[in-house]
């Protein structure tokens, strides 16, 4: 069940530092948007608080409201454990478990959240997750080995597989594939648009050609200087943000003019 997200009027603080400032976004269900600005702009920071991973970090906080389906993720009421089973993450650098066969892996997160499942579940959500990531094929024969024995590309394919195997509504991926070479970077962008058929997708990236090939929606973040909060500049149909940009900086960063 693919969600949407409603944010208004979010800051994000580290400590008595504003990190990102006055974010307000909506993003449909079953669409990909992707976050793109110059590093150090909060766009990771904020793709955090999307999940609550932000406040992980002691003497974070945020301000404001990150509704999906219309209930707010920082409500008092509400556990952060809960949310992030519903959003899954995929970080910067595939981490699959280096300890847990390929197997767990997958199974890792169904495992946290005490889910007690026969043998036979437990095997047809491997395949079900592992298809999901397209990588079925290639480990279905060494389901039993090391994760970590995986390439960097399957790792990461690895790390979707887990994520995606708690049966989350939405998918936040930061980076997913600064790590990778362009093989499976082409593999995991394949990936993310078969997702979005059943997934709302978020995505951060540094490369604007991937931007522009997987998303339905850009989010553009920007900074004014060093120690400045990072904004949202422009939002909106990814083709627009490429070919008619309505703020002139969106315009310089796209064309490569600056960042």
């Amino acid at each position: 069940m693919s969600k949407s997200i409603e944010v208004n009027d979010l800051n994000v603080y580290y400590g008595d530092f504003l990190a990102v400032e006055g974010v307000n976004i909506d993003i449909q269900p079953r669409t990909v948007t992707a976050f793109i600005g110059p590093s150090g702009c909060g766009k990771s920071t904020f793709l955090r608080t999307l999940n609550r991973m932000h406040e992980v970090i002691p003497g974070a906080r945020v301000e404001g409201e990150v509704l999906v389906d219309g209930k707010n993720l920082y409500d008092s009421a509400v556990d952060p454990v809960l949310v992030r089973r519903q959003i899954g993450m995929v970080f910067q650098r595939p981490n699959p478990f280096p300890t847990m066969s390929i197997k767990e892996n997958v199974l890792a997160g169904v495992k946290l959240n005490n889910r007690r499942m026969s043998r036979g579940d437990q095997d047809e959500l491997v395949e079900r997750s592992l298809r999901g990531a397209n990588l079925w094929n290639e480990v279905k024969d060494r389901l039993d080995k090391p994760g970590s024995g995986l390439s960097g590309g399957q790792q990461q394919r690895l790390c979707i597989a887990r994520a995606i195997a708690v049966s989350p509504d939405i998918i936040l991926m930061d980076e997913p594939c600064s790590a990778l070479d362009p093989i499976s970077t082409f593999a995991i962008e394949e990936l993310i648009a078969e997702l979005k058929n059943e997934y709302t997708v978020v995505i951060v990236t540094h490369n604007m050609q991937q931007a522009s090939r997987v998303s339905d929606k850009t989010a553009f973040f920007n900074i004014a200087g060093t120690g400045k909060p990072g904004k949202l500049i422009e939002y909106d149909e990814t083709t627009k943000i490429f070919t008619a940009p309505q703020v002139k900086a969106t315009e310089d960063y796209v064309s490569g003019r600056f960042g």
